[in-house]
């Protein structure tokens, strides 16, 4: 039987005052997990990597703004007008929804990612806790939302520059653009957090300037336009239609919340995960409050629902926030939000490429794919799959033929089922993982981060998840068209054939939870010792951390 949690290395204790131990450890990076010894670089100028050779390059605060905001992307901004085209209590009652799973998910996904922060949650964790095939599928579908937000990020990116030059086609922009992505993720993951830490503060000041411009738009503020407040939602009207609307929206919303789940992939490049994995993990509701319910009030306070620019008979995406400031008068100000969008599309398209690679990678490492995909540089990039990820973006190359607007509902209604069947999953890993604990009598008490109300969120979660992938495609059958049909429950199948397919090649058995090993896979953070004008840090048993004064240490 596996030992408790105290017992495993992270969590030696230091000598109280012994000078040299902390000599020893200050600044130092462990950089060989393999040999289960401890084996430290003084030199923190050196990152460390672990035994899939990825570098520990995210430093906390990239962790913690990625996860604030790295979910603004162009879904928001731009897709979210088809969501609005549903009515402005159907976009909030959607977002509201899928907010309240998102944070039941991400209270399971918080506790597994810190004690077991490989990075490749999706997929390894349900190998470990349920059966080789599952998290395979689980592991596969994750890459597929991923592969289908990327391809609606270059759709969206494309569309917007089309303001600017409409003469070139969209697939030009495509094409354009592809390569600079590509090359930017072989800069290496230090580089990409520092990049996503100031484009996400450089988000949230776009979102809060926005939501003042509509208080003050619907308030009278704006020059010539009287005070309406939320007339919207008497004229024309809080539904488009009725449960349909809001069905549909479901949709939307979750594949726009696609990344609120992004702190378990960096986790396995994270500095310091046992701590920073938990920040980000509590900021969860903020974000949903501040970006999701903030974007759904301020949509539909400002723009109306049968807006003609927001129809999905139009062959271009337009954002509402552009809609909402040509609405008060300001043809100008399109230029600039446009502007932002760009901005945000920069960072999103950023995101999505280094999470699917990633998630690519522990599929590889897992057996689960092509053991190309797990090749990494000397940068720490997997270059085969962030080639590989930034390839399956050019499908947005669909959008030729059949316009953006209706190149981006195909793909969102595709991949919004694999959100469900993932979020699902996580909540069942927790369960698992709850009962092995109870089956070989280890304490929660050992836990580093324990998810709240369990196990209240996780059941509910299961059971939310499974009743939205279920009824989410529920706009296809009244009138009924069978290509909407499949386009919305293609992936159902699709997941359990990738099951047994998987189960029946590898031979697997359901996972006996009185036999799993509950310490496999668990990882040491980098930064033993952070000198700060408060005190030090220091990991010490389930606690995790001492708080010292500087003089102490001499």
């Amino acid at each position: 039987m596996s030992q408790p949690f105290e017992n495993s290395p992270s969590h030696e204790q230091y000598p109280e005052h012994n000078k040299d131990t902390f000599q020893l450890v200050k600044s130092a990076e462990l950089v060989d997990q393999e040999s289960g010894s401890l084996q430290y670089n003084t030199s923190s100028s050196v990152l460390s990597t672990d035994d899939r050779g990825l570098k520990h390059g995210l430093k906390d605060r990239h962790l913690s703004l990625m996860a604030l905001a790295g979910i603004i992307g162009p879904g928001i901004l731009v897709g979210a007008s088809n969501a609005l085209a549903e009515g402005p209590a159907a976009i909030l009652i959607g977002f509201g929804a899928i907010g309240v799973i998102a944070f039941f998910m991400m209270q399971s996904l918080g506790e597994l990612a810190t004690l077991y922060p490989s990075g490749g949650a999706f997929s390894t964790l349900g190998i470990k806790f349920v059966d080789f095939g599952w998290g395979a599928s689980v592991g596969w579908m994750y890459v597929i939302i991923w592969i289908a937000v990327l391809s609606n990020e270059y759709n969206a990116v494309a569309s917007i520059l089309q303001f600017w030059g409409p003469q070139v086609p969209l697939y030009a922009y495509v094409l354009i653009i592809w390569l600079p992505f590509l090359l930017f993720q072989f800069l290496g993951v230090a580089v990409f957090g520092e990049v996503e830490f100031w484009l996400a503060l450089f988000k949230i000041l776009g979102l809060v300037a926005f939501y003042i411009f509509s208080i003050v738009y619907a308030a009278g503020g704006v020059k010539g336009q009287k005070a309406f407040g939320f007339h919207y939602w008497n004229d024309p009207g809080p539904f488009a239609s009725g449960f349909k609307s809001v069905a549909s929206c479901f949709t939307f919303a979750s594949t726009f919340y696609s990344g609120t789940e992004i702190v378990a992939v960096c986790a396995a490049e994270t500095r310091n995960p046992s701590k920073a994995v938990p920040t980000a993990i509590r900021q969860t509701f903020w974000r949903i409050l501040l970006v999701y319910m903030g974007i759904a009030i301020f949509y539909g306070m400002t723009v109306p629902y049968n807006d003609d620019r927001l129809g999905r008979d139009t062959k271009a995406l337009k954002s509402p926030m552009t809609i909402a400031i040509q609405r008060a008068g300001w043809e100008g100000g399109a230029h600039l939000i446009n502007a932002f969008i760009v901005a945000v599309c920069v960072s999103a398209i950023n995101s999505s490429i280094y999470t699917g690679s990633r998630a690519m990678v522990h599929l590889a490492n897992e057996r689960c794919a092509p053991s190309i995909l797990k090749w990494v540089n000397k940068q720490g990039v997997p270059y085969a799959s962030v080639i590989l990820m930034n390839l399956f973006g050019l499908i947005s190359l669909m959008n030729q033929s059949t316009g953006a607007a209706e190149a981006y509902n195909y793909i969102v209604n595709i991949s919004g089922v694999a959100v469900f069947i993932v979020w699902g999953n996580v909540c069942f890993y927790h369960l698992r993982f709850r009962r092995a604990m109870k089956l070989q009598g280890r304490s929660t008490d050992e836990l580093p981060y324990k998810g709240l109300w369990y196990p209240v969120l996780p059941i509910a979660g299961v059971v939310l998840n499974i009743f939205l992938a279920l009824i989410q495609g529920w706009s296809t059958f009244k009138p009924f068209s069978g290509k909407d049909f499949v386009d919305a429950y293609i992936l159902l199948p699709v997941f359990f054939i990738f099951f047994i397919g998987f189960k029946l090649w590898h031979k697997s058995k359901w996972v006996n939870l009185n036999e799993v090993d509950l310490d496999e896979g668990r990882r040491h953070d980098t930064d033993f010792i952070e000198d700060g004008e408060k005190g030090v840090d220091i990991p010490v048993g389930g606690k995790h951390k001492i708080k010292w004064k500087p003089w102490e240490l001499f």
